[in-house]
């Protein structure tokens, strides 16, 4: 079935469609509501953790800053991706344009470079906040917060226009062209290119070292110092408050960056599309929605923040 559609008519602009999860009315309903539901929640979740933060004082800090980004960065990140999914998952084959799917890659790697970019500053905040407690508030000021954010967003920026300009320039041969997958990820798209395609797989290698093993790389470096100071700490009680604020981070590091690092690292031969499409359903649902379960469960001052934003509008 699939195969046809890369023999239609060669003429007329390049288009893309997904392949659809399965081709069952029943399970295609359910995949629906359940991704649905899994939205909403991302959705609903990361806008509470905003307005938690934005309207109590008491979180105006620089680690609630960078959680707020960071949740505003979920809904982005899942919003560009999801719809999508959500319009193609009944197998009605709409088909996404050459420049659409372009501009799909350009946000995706955008948000999600900027999101591993913003989980290292993070650490670093944790860093000072642990190891340089007297000098926190001298070190940590509101300017260099939004530099650091600022600086993430750019980077990110940079690296993700080089990349989808890369990937475009690319000939795909045929008007219509299926892409196994449910966004317009890297690897699917670079599959149907009619071209060589090893310089384009380099450059992806390259941007993900950058993206993924640098911020990860140095998250791990702060942590060993973390680690360092946390076990020095002479009460228990302060130990474990220490443990508890660094614990929600790093569940969500390991995860973001363990399933990204098993898309973009492995050779192409040795994986699956199915594999791929599996392993970011993880970072585009899971990863998105354990941000506000994890640092709400685990945080006492989000707790209540949001225990007073409920009491309000009753």
């Amino acid at each position: 079935m699939w195969d046809d559609f890369s023999k239609v008519n060669q003429s007329g602009p390049t288009e893309f469609v997904f392949q659809v999860f399965s081709t069952s009315p029943r399970i295609q309903a359910l995949l629906f509501c359940f991704f649905l539901l899994l939205y909403m929640m991302i959705l609903c979740g990361n806008t509470a953790i905003i307005w938690a933060v934005f309207t109590h004082s008491s979180l105006h800090t620089p680690m609630y800053f960078f959680l707020s980004n960071l949740s505003f960065l979920e809904i982005c990140y899942t919003t560009t991706l999801v719809p999508l999914m959500l319009s193609n998952i009944f197998g009605s084959q709409n088909p996404i344009t050459l420049a659409g799917c372009g501009i799909q890659m350009f946000f995706f790697v955008t948000l999600g470079g900027t999101d591993c970019f913003l989980l290292a500053v993070m650490a670093y905040d944790r860093y000072v906040a642990i190891c340089h407690p007297l000098h926190y508030t001298l070190i940590m000021t509101q300017k260099l917060c939004v530099q650091m954010v600022g600086g993430s967003l750019i980077l990110a920026l940079f690296l993700a226009l080089h990349l989808t300009s890369l990937v475009f320039t690319l000939p795909f041969c045929g008007h219509l062209r299926v892409i196994k997958h449910f966004f317009c990820d890297v690897p699917p798209v670079l599959r149907l290119a009619c071209a060589d395609t090893h310089i384009p797989q380099a450059v992806v290698y390259v941007v993900s070292i950058i993206l993924l093993t640098i911020p990860f790389l140095l998250i791990c470096i702060t942590y060993v110092f973390i680690t360092n100071s946390i076990l020095h700490i002479r009460s228990s009680e302060g130990r474990q408050r220490a443990f508890s604020t660094c614990s929600s981070h790093l569940t969500v590091v390991l995860i973001q960056y363990g399933c990204c690092s098993l898309v973009y690292f492995r050779p192409p031969s040795s994986t699956t599309e199915e594999e791929d499409r599996m392993l970011a359903l993880v970072y585009t649902f899971v990863t998105p929605l354990l941000n506000p379960i994890i640092y709400t469960l685990r945080n006492k001052d989000v707790k209540n923040a949001l225990k007073k934003v409920v009491s309000m509008n009753r």
